[in-house]
């Protein structure tokens, strides 16, 4: 296979975000998308008649046609889903979380790295413009504070606000503070479903560092904010609003009046662009992911700690 030829790729559940997958390989250079699947047949026609690409009703069908795939089923099938292409060879992009459970996500992670296999998170934030532009000045923070509130959608509901919403947050948290969590305290109620909407938790991490984050998807407004604390600087990002706040601490003999913020507007990416792209040059390179089955892992294993106090 020459070095430039477009990499067959399929989409398996096709959904809200499985949509904007297939839509991402249909307009990328380096993809070639051979098919779209779902169980619900008409909305697999849908999509696959809009990108001009055949449709599918069971994902078996992709095994020996492509070289990788995306897979957004709901959460439960993740693993079965996974583990299926995997077995079969396939490198595999799964949307976040990686699976419904910590001993799922270690299989996953176990038969990837058995096989020499790319297996990538779709942990999005991770390629949010404002995380990105911002990685090189966050540096040992102390505490961190976070918010991400969301009206009501039925979308995501068939798992608690910690695996649906809050693990955005505990992966770019734990990727920024590179340390174990030592502790976990955390509160949730249910609102509107059966399992918590709205869960604040506080994570240790053993260099000291302290988290504390706030998920709702039962809020009137929404609101997407991350503040970092560390010893030099205070850094505020405002992930709706693409802007971003630091303050530095003043030189050494000059008083607090001199600190001076500056704000960074944050150049419109795309995420969700970025992270296919991405995931299809490891698939390529064979390098591994930006978030690897590893980080993915590391994101559910604090998801859990969470849940499991609520």
């Amino acid at each position: 296979m020459s070095h430039q030829a477009k990499i067959p790729v399929g989409v398996v559940g096709v959904g809200y975000a499985g949509r904007l997958h297939a839509e991402k390989y249909a307009a990328s250079q380096k993809a070639e998308l051979v098919a779209v699947v779902d169980i619900d047949q008409d909305r697999a026609l849908q999509v696959g008649q809009k990108l001009g690409v055949s449709s599918l009703a069971d994902y078996r069908e992709l095994f020996g046609r492509v070289r990788c795939v995306s897979i957004a089923v709901p959460t439960r099938l993740h693993c079965e889903v996974s583990r299926n292409f995997l077995s079969a060879g396939i490198d595999v992009l799964v949307e976040k979380p990686m699976a419904a459970s910590l001993e799922e996500g270690r299989q996953l992670v176990a038969l990837a790295g058995e096989k020499g296999l790319v297996l990538q998170v779709g942990h999005l934030e991770r390629f949010n413009p404002a995380i990105r532009r911002l990685e090189g000045v966050i540096q040992e923070p102390r505490f961190v504070e976070c918010h991400r509130l969301a009206p009501f959608v039925e979308r995501g509901t068939d798992v608690n606000v910690v695996f649906d919403l809050m693990i955005h947050d505990i992966d770019v948290i734990a990727s920024l503070v590179r340390s174990p969590v030592q502790r976990v305290e955390a509160i949730g109620v249910p609102v509107l479903t059966d399992k918590p909407d709205i869960a604040n938790a506080r994570i240790t991490f053993s260099n000291g560092c302290i988290a504390n984050v706030t998920s709702s998807r039962v809020s009137m407004k929404r609101e997407r904010k991350i503040r970092f604390f560390q010893p030099d600087a205070y850094i505020s990002i405002d992930y709706d609003q693409k802007r971003a706040q630091i303050y530095r601490k003043p030189e050494k003999g000059a008083g607090w009046l001199d600190i001076r913020g500056e704000t960074i507007e944050i150049k419109d990416g795309d995420a969700l662009t970025d992270e296919i792209d991405s995931f299809l040059d490891s698939v390529r390179t064979r390098a591994l992911p930006l978030v690897s089955g590893d980080d993915g892992l590391r994101a559910l294993e604090i998801a859990t700690m969470i849940s499991e106090r609520l």
